[in-house]
């Protein structure tokens, strides 16, 4: 098992922290908060997708999720439809704004990460890239370990 040194975790840890606030600096120029794009970006991804299975996932409260689902939906990003099952349950899926706001949303992301990466040497941007599985699993298991841990 490997183990690694406390000044290297937390520079790990301040690193991909500013990131992320770099990255939602940069959601807020939709004017929805970081959750709101959060909740658009894995109904996108999983849609139609249930308030159940949707709250878990982004790991809210049901009573978050629905003022967040029903702000959404006021602005015309979501639509919910009764579950095909279970007239009661609700099925959440996005409009076609919704998905042009997602689209508009990661694209200004992905260049804004491409313009910060773009001085990177080729050794940097290899070494980089080589991690990105070890990064996508550490992301993962911590999702998944949240969802577990609020269940």
């Amino acid at each position: 098992m490997a183990t690694f040194d406390q000044a290297d975790l937390v520079r790990l840890r301040i690193a991909l922290t500013r990131i992320s606030r770099a990255m939602n600096r940069e959601a807020a120029a939709e004017g929805l908060t970081r959750t709101q794009l959060s909740v658009l970006g894995s109904v996108a991804a999983r849609g139609p997708i249930g308030t159940t299975e949707l709250a878990q996932l982004e790991a809210v409260n049901p009573t978050m999720l629905s003022r967040i689902v029903r702000k959404l939906e006021t602005l015309g990003l979501i639509r919910r439809t009764p579950a095909p099952n279970d007239g009661r349950a609700i099925m959440l899926s996005l409009t076609t704004a919704g998905h042009r706001v997602r689209h508009a949303e990661v694209t200004r992301r992905t260049a804004l990460l491409a313009r910060h990466l773009d001085g990177l040497s080729p050794d940097e941007a290899d070494a980089l890239v080589a991690s990105l599985p070890v990064l996508e699993s550490v992301a993962e298991a911590m999702r998944c370990g949240l969802i577990a841990a609020r269940s």
